[in-house]
């Protein structure tokens, strides 16, 4: 059984930001972690040899990977997408969503975190499928799942109105397509990098 937001609809307004990201400003602690994580990405993408010349950040919030994208690949193009209109006013951010956001060509990375648990079950299966479209080699992804809720989160920093679901029920959706390198990190199985065994998590 998935929990189902009672609250409100999910308006993702200055309200919004405020409570949970720091009076719309990135907290630096939510900076330090996002530029630590960032490191590990973009240093195991060279390693495996996967150039990144284009990003997109889908449910891009306030748009830090942007600073860690310019910092590690500074000739990527970097697409900040967004459903909430008001921090596509405020960042100028393209408005959209990841259940049915189409791009001309597909990205070396796509970034989504913290995105899918405001979905629907039915939504959440289709944005997969469409982040598998949109990627062209990576996947960094994120998302609460209810093993998280219990028993990781700091609730007092954390969103609980949203659905609920079991790292499994996005594990299976997410192994159609992309091989699960560890640390968020996916990479599509018809990449041409080589991954060995133990680099893989099964």
């Amino acid at each position: 059984m998935q929990a189902r937001p009672t609250k409100r609809r999910f308006s993702f307004d200055a309200g919004y930001y405020d409570r949970f990201y720091g009076k719309r400003r990135p907290r630096q602690e939510d900076r330090e972690e996002m530029a630590l994580l960032g490191d590990f990405v973009c240093a195991y993408l060279r390693y495996l040899g996967q150039p990144v010349r284009s990003v997109l950040d889908i449910g891009c919030g306030l748009g830090l990977w942007r600073e860690v994208i310019a910092r590690q690949f500074p000739q990527a193009r970097y697409q900040g997408v967004e459903l909430s209109s008001y921090l596509c006013r405020t960042y100028g951010w393209t408005q959209g969503s990841v259940v049915d956001f189409r791009a001309r060509s597909p990205f070396d990375l796509v970034i989504c975190n913290d995105t899918l648990q405001y979905l629907s079950s039915t939504q959440a299966a289709a944005a997969i499928d469409n982040l598998a479209r949109l990627s062209r080699a990576a996947l960094l992804f994120g998302v609460l799942t209810r093993e998280d809720w219990e028993e990781n989160c700091d609730r007092a920093r954390t969103d609980g109105d949203v659905y609920l679901r079991s790292g499994a029920w996005y594990r299976r959706r997410l192994g159609r397509h992309f091989t699960n390198l560890g640390g968020g990190l996916f990479l599509r199985r018809d990449a041409p990098a080589v991954i060995w065994e133990l680099e893989k998590l099964r």
